[in-house]
């Protein structure tokens, strides 16, 4: 029988790439990008006792790392003051984000950096396929509230991306 800690250690190096996805979306650079993916895994790490799989691991994981990142920038905190996380440490592995220089993706990167932290979420969870009920779920906003700001969000961005 597999122990929380070994199930925890697993789950997440299997969907780590959630986690480095909401790193670049709240960060400019790649301390910054460590600090929070640091911090995201040690606020899941805390949460996931109370974790009891009535949604995946992933749209779990993205409640908690949305949330993290969200806070920690209201906040404006210019490092991620982070605690410490021994007892796992040895056991997860961290592997370097592929950082693509393709101009195009750059650009959109900038436009959504100008986006508030709850647009931000929406559009990410958009791109990740989630549908609006999950995005609802995830957010802790209704459906019909998802839907009317992601059309907004698209047309913020279209609107960026033209000019």
């Amino acid at each position: 029988m597999k122990s929380s800690e070994h199930n925890f250690v697993e789950l997440l190096q299997k969907h780590q790439n959630i986690v480095h996805k909401i790193c670049r979306l709240y960060t400019n650079d790649s301390d910054a990008h460590k600090d929070l993916f640091q911090e995201i895994t040690i606020q899941l790490w805390k949460a996931y006792p109370k974790f009891r799989g009535d949604s995946k691991f992933s749209t779990w994981m993205y409640r908690v790392g949305l949330n993290t990142s969200i806070t920690l920038y209201r906040k404006s905190l210019r490092r991620v003051e982070s605690q410490s996380i021994e007892p796992v440490a040895y056991k997860l592995s961290y592997e370097e984000y592929d950082d693509t220089k393709d101009e195009q993706l750059k650009m959109i990167y900038e436009a959504v950096h100008k986006l508030n932290d709850i647009e931000k979420g929406i559009i990410f969870l958009y791109l990740e396929n989630k549908n609006y009920k999950e995005i609802s779920e995830t957010l802790g906003i209704s459906e019909v509230n998802a839907r009317v700001r992601m059309n907004r969000i698209k047309t913020k961005l279209k609107t960026q991306l033209n000019s």
